[in-house]
């Protein structure tokens, strides 16, 4: 404060130095020079122990475009003849960089988006977790997915889903220098990979790259990044172990920010993506091929084999090439541009195989036919299904000498006629009696056995109501 207006204001010497924070003799000594007319006394400035050094630090400085440390400096300025503390020259270094930066600081603007015109792309990790996120700059809706790694055919994959959930194609993609998708750098110029080409000629959008070193150019996806982190990942706790279930929380986790007020725009942006859409490209009929174009010979089995699984596709493709796509957890088969084949991805050594793709569903049990070869098993066998049962039935069983008693069971055929025959094989086949001996027991006994069934539903009969007396009636009367 003032010394003499805090003076003017208590009217003490004492009272002024509390609060002035200085000694009341200070205080008196600017009153009395103020009551005699006479300026503030002004001191001189005084010197550093760095001075002479400012100019060589200051072109350092300048050099290195404000970059180096006070810490690397010191040993330059000692040589020049500097004798003071590692701590002045901090302060030396401090107050050069503070003068440099005031002069050549980097001015931005904010930027400017236009509706279909930029689909800005990053991605992020946390620990084994990495997490794709775009954002569609105009409306600022949001896309956020999880995968285990950063590669190339991954982060077409996701573009491709991101477009797909946009339901159009805008005019750019805007991406930092990704190692998956750029090929070259010339001039400071990113040269995409010619795959990544392929993706956008597709789709139809132009792919960009922002400045290196550059995050402001890209902040409004650096943003999405940190926000998926702090309110999707830590809160939900996900893990790259279970990626189906991280995908399954981003989608919820969409859904609930794009349909809420976006506090940048003012506005909802499920609300401004349904304006967007009418300026937005149209969508490819198919999704472009992602990654490496693999082809597999179909078997005779009506499957291809890859990553040692076998896969159905439709028997008309037999002996014919079909293209394999890999990708979200699903193989593809594609003939022509069109998907033959969509099978779930199974572990090595499994099968997915496909009922549609053959002429029949597939049988409960292997089927085993009897296919008879003597005279007397085509004589047995001509009896039909009663007779085969037998036969198979016999086989089980562990009957060794079925071919004596099928030519023994072929002569009662004359004798009691194919009906009796076949009504005989069918309850020995019930009740497993696997010789010609029963067979001809049971022709003996006739119609006259028992017919068993198998057990029905409960019997219920009313039964008749029986008249009774209370408990009173036995009541013994006193005397």
């Amino acid at each position: 404060m003032d010394l003499i207006a805090a003076y003017h204001e208590v009217g003490t010497y004492r009272g002024a130095a509390v609060m002035c924070g200085c000694d009341h003799k200070t205080v008196r000594r600017a009153v009395e020079r103020h009551r005699a007319g006479a300026a503030a006394r002004q001191r001189p400035p005084r010197g550093h122990n760095y001075d002479p050094l400012a100019e060589l630090v200051a072109a350092r400085v300048a050099d290195t475009k404000g970059r180096i440390t006070a810490k690397r400096l010191l040993p330059q300025a000692k040589a020049a003849g500097y004798t003071g503390s590692a701590r002045n020259f901090r302060r030396l270094v401090a107050r050069a960089k503070a003068t440099w930066r005031r002069g050549h600081h980097r001015g931005r603007r904010p930027a400017v988006w236009a509706p279909g015109d930029t689909l800005v792309i990053d991605w992020g990790a946390t620990g084994a977790l990495h997490v794709f996120c775009a954002v569609l700059a105009w409306s600022r809706w949001r896309f956020v997915r999880f995968a285990a790694d950063e590669r190339a055919e991954t982060t077409l994959s996701l573009l491709a889903e991101a477009l797909e959930a946009v339901g159009g194609v805008p005019k750019v993609v805007l991406s930092d220098r990704m190692g998956c998708l750029k090929g070259a750098v010339v001039a400071k110029v990113v040269v995409p990979t010619p795959a990544y080409v392929r993706f956008a000629t597709q789709f139809g959008f132009r792919p960009d790259f922002c400045e290196a070193a550059d995050p402001e150019s890209k902040g409004i996806v650096e943003n999405l990044v940190g926000y998926a982190k702090s309110d999707l990942i830590v809160p939900a706790d996900l893990h790259a172990a279970d990626l189906a279930a991280a995908n399954d929380a981003a989608r919820a986790w969409c859904a609930e920010v794009n349909s809420r007020r976006h506090s940048e725009i003012a506005a909802v942006p499920d609300e401004r993506l349904a304006t967007e859409r009418e300026v937005l490209g149209a969508l490819p009929t198919l999704r472009p091929r992602v990654g490496r174009v693999t082809w597999r010979k179909v078997d005779r089995l009506s499957c291809i084999r890859i990553g040692s699984a076998r896969y159905s596709v439709p028997t008309r493709l037999i002996g014919t090439s079909v293209e394999v796509q890999v990708a979200d957890g699903r193989v593809r088969m594609v003939v022509a541009d069109e998907i033959v084949a969509d099978h779930a991805l199974v572990a090595p050594g499994e099968a997915s195989v496909a009922d549609e793709h053959y002429d029949r569903p597939r049988a409960s049990q292997p089927r085993r036919p009897v296919r008879p070869q003597s005279g007397a098993e085509k004589a047995f066998c001509a009896l039909g299904e009663p007779a085969e049962a037998y036969v198979k039935g016999a086989a089980a069983a562990g009957v060794t000498n079925l071919a004596a008693e099928l030519e023994e069971l072929a002569g009662m055929l004359a004798a009691h006629g194919p009906e009796a025959l076949s009504a005989a094989l069918t309850r020995a086949v019930a009740f497993s009696r696997w010789r010609a001996s029963d067979v001809r027991s049971i022709l003996a006994a006739g119609p006259g056995v028992a017919d068993p069934h198998p057990a029905g539903e409960a019997l219920v009969v009313d039964l008749p109501k029986a008249r009774t007396r209370p408990l009173a009636d036995y009541a013994v009367e006193g005397p």
